[in-house]
């Protein structure tokens, strides 16, 4: 079947000489992985390896046979270029790491309008403000919501977090946060990415954080494998 949607690329890797398979996040069927032929030699054809990077935003005619195999693409455009997301080392270093985790994170092949638009205004945000250190760790937190697993917001006032059961309770256990995580999860649960230039967080602080999200999408997502870029990101902001 052809279809034209709207997509945003997740992730690109190189297969033989010339071919790349990517995986795209597509508005209209979720997420779908396409076999690109002979796009990394060829010069002349519709297809750019450019257009393929994380992230980037398109818009897509395809053909979605939907039986499993790699799908493929006629065609694609650019929707918003971004001015400093692929240009900007510290960007370029979240934005590898966030692909990793959606890799990771979303596997399913079917249409999911709210976290289509999710992604989308966050990559945009992220490319038009520039003080963005503490942007990964809102994101992941945000993206929960999206998988089904963001924090049951009732009761937060107790003093500890389980994040296997995603609930504030009263006594520790396993799995529990406490202390300045749990304070630090009662905040980013309340700001939006506008309010994230308030946020003042050290080196130490802000990467012991990404390890408590590493864990908690660990305990919600079978075969969650920890990303390789983790540190190249734990390199940025000091």
């Amino acid at each position: 079947m052809l279809v034209k949607t709207k997509a945003i690329v997740i992730s690109a890797l190189k297969y033989g000489e010339a071919d790349l398979i990517v995986k795209i996040y597509t508005e209209s069927d979720g997420l779908k992985t396409y076999l690109l032929r002979g796009i990394l030699k060829s010069r002349k054809g519709k297809l750019r390896t450019a257009m393929f990077q994380p992230a980037t935003q398109l818009e897509i005619e395809a053909n979605h046979k939907n039986k499993g195999n790699l799908e493929s693409i006629r065609e694609a455009k650019v929707l918003h270029p971004y001015t400093t997301l692929h240009t900007d080392i510290s960007k370029t270093g979240i934005v590898m790491f966030l692909s990793e985790m959606l890799r990771g994170a979303i596997q399913e092949e079917e249409a999911n309008p709210a976290l289509y638009a999710y992604l989308e205004n966050a990559f945009l945000w992220l490319d038009h403000h520039a003080h963005v250190a503490n942007f990964h760790l809102l994101f992941l937190l945000k993206l929960t919501r999206y998988l089904g697993f963001y924090p049951d917001e009732n009761h937060e006032e107790l003093p500890f977090f389980n994040m296997e059961t995603g609930m504030f309770q009263e006594h520790d256990e396993h799995y529990c946060i406490e202390g300045d995580s749990l304070q630090l999860l009662k905040k980013l649960m309340v700001t939006g990415f506008d309010g994230l230039t308030a946020l003042k967080l050290n080196h130490a602080r802000r990467n012991a954080f990404v390890e408590t999200l590493l864990l908690y999408f660990d305990l919600h997502l079978q075969g969650f494998k920890r990303p390789r870029s983790l540190e190249i990101l734990s390199g940025l902001y000091h």
